[in-house]
């Protein structure tokens, strides 16, 4: 089973079970509709239900079924939750899942040259960064704007750019 990292506990809220969860996603109501998640305890995804969500400021604030005391779910502080892929939401045109674009080949588009590969994307107030590990080791920062991304194929794992002058 294939699973999609979409937060991290960071602790326990009260005395009756609950956690926060920072959210990997842009859209934080998206746990609305969960009922399960998977925490990665010893190499193992262990599935917790969950009762209910609730929200405050960045953070989800979850209870799971059958867990009732801050003894219980403070061993899962700092782990990492993830869903399978039959929970995975159906994203917009030309939005895409940050694990599907890592490992991506980045291509140049006039010289059809491989660049790199992409390890890690982070966000701007404005837009989206790839971070790219070139063939000669170092690491640069691409913005995802229409100018700079031209296409983008998960099913073949590659980006092509238009490299413009300064990017590289």
């Amino acid at each position: 089973m294939e699973y999609l990292e979409i937060g991290q506990i960071v602790n326990t809220q009260g005395l009756k079970g609950e956690v926060r969860i920072y959210p990997y996603t842009d859209d934080v109501k998206r746990f609305d509709k969960l009922k399960k998640i998977y925490v990665e305890v010893n190499n193992e995804k262990i599935r917790l239900n969950i009762q209910n969500v609730r929200y405050y400021k960045n953070l989800v604030i979850a209870k799971f079924e059958n867990f009732d005391t801050i003894e219980q779910v403070e061993h899962y502080k700092g782990k990492y939750i993830f869903i399978d892929e039959e929970d995975k939401l159906k994203l917009p045109k030309d939005t895409y899942y940050i694990a599907d674009l890592l490992d991506c080949v980045v291509i140049d588009n006039n010289t059809k040259e491989e660049l790199g590969k992409v390890v890690d994307v982070f966000s701007t107030k404005s837009n989206d960064v790839y971070v790219v590990k070139l063939i000669q080791g170092n690491d640069i920062c691409i913005p995802a704007i229409k100018d700079v991304i031209l296409k983008i194929d998960i099913s073949s794992k590659t980006i092509i750019i238009n490299k413009i002058e300064g990017l590289i």
